[in-house]
């Protein structure tokens, strides 16, 4: 099974990424446009895009304003949120009723805190399909496992138990604002052929793997809030663990890039 989703991305990505004629690409860009009702608002217009795969990733064509305050978090992606909490003995949910064991998530040996809050942002295939910083980081470590890719949209995830844990995906290990230990993971899907990381052009994913590679950055490599720290090929799922941090409940609710979303506690 983890070869057959893993080789069914890798076909979908070579296919999405061929440069059709104009005039054909035109025409595939505008149904893939009405098909998931794609708002280019932001964006440049269909006809800009040589390929499916350009379509998939985007780039804003103006920044979007956000609140620059440092104690501050924001949306790090366009998407819905799914599920936020705090943890439960290390256990977070996919969903209602589909729990996962947080430290494998993210490849700790030991569970982690109950200060822990988690957030799942679900990108559809709509979505703007880069991600940013959600506060100003320093990112320690890029840890890569390999798995499977399976779908992850709402009936996968109550079919398929552990489905974060055993798919494919990225966890960006950094501290915060505050020095406390931030996790930012990027879980792979089916058709999500990569996730790529502007800070680290090294890290490949999808690429018939099939071990855990960690990349450690000594010093650490410093982003700023709002900064794009990489994207998805297409649709997919971010999952952040913050601490000492007060979110609203977000929970089945749509986000933008740079929205407030939770403020630090002051130390």
């Amino acid at each position: 099974m983890v070869a057959l989703s893993n080789a069914l991305s890798r076909v979908f990505g070579s296919v999405a990424g061929y440069e059709f004629p104009s005039f054909i690409q035109k025409g595939i860009n505008a149904l893939y446009v009405k098909i998931f009702k794609i708002d280019l608002s932001e964006f440049e217009p269909l006809e800009n895009y040589k390929s499916l795969n350009a379509l998939f990733t985007r780039s804003l064509k103006k920044e979007r304003p956000f609140d620059k305050a440092p104690n501050i978090c924001i949306a790090p992606c366009d998407a819905l949120i799914t599920k936020c909490a705090f943890l439960d003995n290390d256990s977070a949910l996919q969903i209602k009723g589909m729990p996962y064991k947080a430290h494998e998530l993210v490849g700790e040996i030991n569970p982690l805190s109950p200060s822990f809050f988690y957030v799942n942002f679900y990108l559809s295939p709509k979505d703007y399909h880069h991600y940013h910083a959600p506060c100003d980081l320093e990112i320690l470590e890029a840890r890569y496992f390999a798995g499977k890719l399976l779908p992850v949209n709402k009936p996968s995830l109550h079919k398929n138990k552990d489905l974060f844990v055993g798919n494919e995906r990225v966890a960006l290990v950094a501290k915060d604002i505050q020095g406390n230990r931030l996790y930012f993971v990027a879980v792979g899907a089916l058709n999500v052929g990569k996730m790529r990381f502007n800070f680290d052009k090294n890290i490949q994913t999808n690429a018939k793997a099939r071990f855990t590679q960690t990349y450690s950055y000594n010093p650490p490599i410093k982003v700023k809030k709002g900064d794009n720290l990489g994207n998805f090929e297409m649709g997919s799922t971010i999952v952040l663990f913050i601490q000492n941090t007060a979110f609203k409940d977000w929970k089945e609710k749509s986000v933008k890039f740079g929205e407030s979303i939770g403020e630090f506690h002051a130390n």
